[in-house]
């Protein structure tokens, strides 16, 4: 049973299927293989039941929120202004790639989003500065992946919806992890750069009146974050709430910066309709699939066999965490949590595993499939922003970052309280 849904869904995914059709034809085909009823007469019903949740509507609405802060020029600013701060160290606007993507991250709620964001206002630099240009692709590409781990984010949601998981606390069990991935991202450039000084590009020539100057432009994105998160641990608005109030907020900015128009207005509708669609198909085929997946006894009998294994909570979870990395080279991320959490996270809290700390884990491993071949969606999103070379280039420049994820997660199953200290202690 295990051996045919594998194959179907990896000669499926071969031949470039839509990965919203591969999970639909999958829980057909496994519905008329093992199953004992018809369970696609449920297929309505479960529908219905898995796109009419109050919690989804922040999905559209995250979407919209990056696509305006996309489209109102407010990246190009930030960039700059962070660009004055991190360029003195060696590795010079590669820095600037990360701590703007980081700031971003705590906008927009999408890996994708940040990545194109950051993308085309840094590439223009590789050929002004001299960057090698393989690193300086692959830190756009992983910078972009702080987008789901840094709250607010559209991932954080989709689990707590999943696994009747607090996301308010999810939000607070991101900060620290989020922060120290992109304090291991400017690490891995710092030694790269100091290893063979060539790699980090002709020096920006700044001072501190600059620095002080250009504050103020760092200020939009603590706005926007202020409005979403801090509207949220004040008490004032729920997740849902929350997002459109940084909707409105991004919207004031776009007024603010004279961008708003409704050639603007229309390309943000366009945008958030066509990234929503994806996102809502994924959700309701994964959740029929997961449906007979969990009829047919597939999800239990998968648990019984990884626990039959005898590896220990430890061992355990190396093998789930390699899973994952396999996983990853052949399937898009949301689909992976929908796809994955119902049989995976049973397994993990059996374990003994706090649901937070696994949700935060999970967010790293779906970030480590952001940037790894062949499906790696950033590594396409900064490769099509190019106008010479292979996407081998990002490829090879994003592999280091790949590590730094594998050694937080390290880090987060030596010291799980760097996901639960927070929450721990702002909420109780």
């Amino acid at each position: 049973m295990l051996a045919t849904a594998l194959l179907l869904l990896l000669g499926l995914l071969a031949i470039s299927v839509p990965v919203a059709a591969v999970m639909g034809v999958l829980g057909l085909a496994l519905n008329d293989f093992f199953a004992a009823m018809p369970l696609q007469r449920a297929m309505g019903e479960i529908i219905w039941n898995s796109s009419s949740e109050y919690i989804l509507i922040a999905i559209p609405l995250f979407v919209m929120l990056g696509e305006i802060l996309l489209r109102a020029g407010i990246a190009e600013r930030v960039y700059n202004a962070a660009a004055q701060w991190l360029s003195w160290l060696p590795g010079g606007l590669m820095h600037a790639n990360i701590g703007t993507s980081a700031m971003f991250a705590a906008t927009s709620g999408s890996s994708v989003a940040t990545a194109a964001t950051i993308g085309t206002v840094a590439i223009p630099q590789i050929r002004q500065r001299g960057y090698d240009e393989r690193l300086f692709l692959g830190s756009i590409a992983a910078g972009g992946t702080l987008g789901i781990l840094i709250p607010p984010s559209i991932n954080f949601i989709l689990y707590g919806l999943l696994t009747n998981t607090s996301v308010p606390r999810l939000y607070l069990a991101g900060f620290i992890p989020g922060a120290l991935l992109a304090a291991l991202f400017m690490l891995i450039i710092l030694l790269f750069c100091l290893i063979d000084r060539r790699k980090g590009g002709a020096p920006m020539e700044t001072s501190w009146a600059k620095r002080i100057r250009v504050l103020p432009d760092l200020l939009p994105p603590m706005f926007i974050f202020l409005a979403v998160v801090g509207s949220i641990y004040a008490g004032w608005a729920t997740p849902t709430e929350a997002a459109s109030l940084g909707v409105v907020a991004a919207l004031v900015l776009a007024v603010w910066e004279r961008r708003l128009s409704f050639s603007m207005l229309r390309a943000v509708a366009e945008g958030t309709m066509r990234t929503t669609a994806m996102i809502m198909l994924i959700i309701m085929a994964a959740q029929f699939l997961n449906f007979v997946l969990a009829a047919i006894g597939l999800t239990d009998g998968l648990g019984q066999w990884i626990q039959s294994l005898g590896l220990g909570k430890y061992g355990t979870m190396l093998l789930i965490i390699a899973f994952y990395v396999v996983l990853g080279c052949f399937m898009e991320t949301i689909s992976m949590m929908i796809l994955t959490t119902p049989f995976i996270a049973p397994i993990v809290f059996a374990l003994g595993w706090d649901p937070i700390w696994w949700g935060i884990v999970l967010t790293v491993m779906i970030e480590v499939a952001l940037i790894t071949p062949p499906v790696g969606l950033n590594l396409y999103v900064v490769q099509g922003m190019r106008d010479r070379g292979p996407v081998t280039d990002v490829i090879w420049g994003a592999l280091p970052f790949v590590v730094a994820m594998l050694a937080l997660v390290g880090a987060l199953m030596a010291w799980p309280d760097l996901a639960l200290w927070l929450p721990k202690v702002v909420m109780g």
